[in-house]
């Protein structure tokens, strides 16, 4: 009869150690081992124990959760158990965050309540105008961002009482509902425009688009499509386990900072390249591209290495098709029959059609993710690429904030501090400067005049 154990023979000694197997609630996902059961794994008594490597946490359970479940191999990603497509199609963003923030779906009473919540604290202090002047003209709108959010925490002094629920839950929500505006404010410093305050009668990404958009002494409307759109948008980017942000959002919120801080910390990460940077670094692989028929010397410079990697295709997780990409592509044309076709557009669906054919990207499972088209849609609606990361973090932070929160709530909580394999030097003797001799090596930082 088997056993929920995992049987370990150390060679070095011949001792067997046995270390109980634990499943999640639903036992098709992945089981797992504590990782401290390895420790015990010695060869003599003063040593410190077995470690497990694993760079980049490629496959290491850093916390429990029940926010979201993303299936790579089949293209699964889930909200609290409701299925992307499903929430995508029906709910507004506001709904899904309540979603991620409750553990499930406001009742109309509830999403009333929770909407005219969000709606009050939208205002920002008018200090905030004073410090985005700070600002040079074209610093970075994410960089900006980062800076604002940070800085919310010194208005609030205690936000940094995180176990007290009532007070953690008017948190939460003041940075669900500020962060639009400092987004938009953020780039209208960026192009010299007036502030444009919220409209708290609009929607969530409707009021934001005006907040962008609205030019002085002009009545502002936009095309429902495109509300419907940059809301969808906002609910695919909401949550997606433990990615790079998500993991910094828990590792500095595990430390007891205060949310705004946490959140500041999340944005750092996303206005990475590799992270939030990926859909501007599309449009630009499609503008370097230029036109249909450089396409085939495109793929055969990535092929080859010359070109750099495709842009927008394969993921870390996702190893079949990405759904929300899929949401995307059948959402753009709605979004096109309101903004125009964008010229990029056809480069897009003739290089996803090329690299779905060749064996190349099949064999590397290599497919269309969220941002081989969201760049699109973004750049259509009228957002400057340097805008990216910033939508996407208006819509992570609900996913930001449910995680913080479920983390707090954990009985498990600690604070986050990984171990390392050490591979340096053992203990060296100290040797003055006058007796020391050059390495030979080419020192790694090197300081050098500068103009700045």
């Amino acid at each position: 009869m088997s056993k929920d154990t995992l049987t370990i023979t150390d060679n070095r000694t011949g001792e067997v150690y046995e270390v109980p197997i634990h499943y999640p609630t639903y036992p098709k996902y992945a089981a797992y081992i504590d990782a401290a059961a390895i420790r015990q794994i010695q060869v003599s008594d003063d040593d410190f124990g077995l470690l497990t490597y694993d760079p980049g946490y490629g496959n290491t359970a850093s916390c429990k959760s029940s926010v979201a479940f993303v299936d790579g191999d089949k293209g699964i990603l889930n909200y609290r158990g409701y299925g992307i497509t499903d929430l995508a199609t029906n709910c507004t963003f506001l709904e899904v965050a309540y979603l991620l923030l409750n553990g499930e779906l406001p009742t109309e009473s509830e999403m009333g309540d929770w909407r005219e919540t969000v709606r009050m604290h939208t205002l920002l202090h008018e200090n905030f105008k004073e410090m985005l002047k700070g600002f040079h003209y074209n610093a970075h709108p994410m960089g900006m961002l980062v800076g604002i959010v940070g800085a919310l925490g010194t208005f609030y002094p205690n936000s940094k009482a995180c176990f007290d629920e009532e007070v953690r839950c008017r948190h939460i929500m003041r940075i669900i509902a500020k962060i639009p505006t400092i987004a938009a404010y953020c780039y209208r410093h960026t192009r010299g425009l007036p502030y444009v305050e919220p409209d708290n009668s609009l929607t969530y990404s409707g009021n934001f688009l005006r907040m962008m958009f609205k030019h002085p002494g002009v009545k502002y409307e936009v095309d429902p499509a495109i509300v419907r759109a940059l809301m969808v948008l906002f609910i695919l980017h909401a949550d997606h386990e433990q990615n790079c942000s998500t993991s910094v959002m828990r590792s500095v919120g595990s430390s007891l900072s205060d949310p705004y801080s946490s959140v500041a910390g999340a944005a750092t990460a996303l206005y990475g390249v590799r992270h939030g940077g990926a859909n501007e670094a599309v449009i630009r692989m499609l503008t370097e591209i230029g036109t249909k028929d450089r396409i085939p010397e495109f793929i055969e410079g990535v092929k080859s290495g010359e070109k750099g990697r495709l842009m927008g295709f394969g993921h870390r997780v996702y190893k079949n098709f990405d759904p929300r990409a899929t949401i995307i592509k059948n959402m753009a044309s709605e979004v096109f029959e309101a903004t125009g076709v964008n010229p990029l557009l056809e480069i897009a669906l003739e290089l996803e059609r090329i690299a779905l054919e060749d064996e190349y990207f099949i064999s590397r499972k290599l497919y269309p993710n969220v941002d081989f088209y969201s760049g699109i849609i973004y750049q259509s609606i009228g957002f400057p690429t340097d805008m990216f990361p910033v939508l996407f973090a208006i819509g992570r932070a609900a996913g930001w904030l449910s995680q913080w929160q479920e983390m707090l709530n954990d009985p498990d909580f600690r604070i986050v501090r990984p171990r390392q394999a050490y591979i340096g030097y053992d203990k060296r003797d100290f040797v003055p400067m006058s007796e020391r001799k050059p390495s030979g090596t080419e020192p790694a930082c090197q300081g050098e005049s500068s103009d700045d």
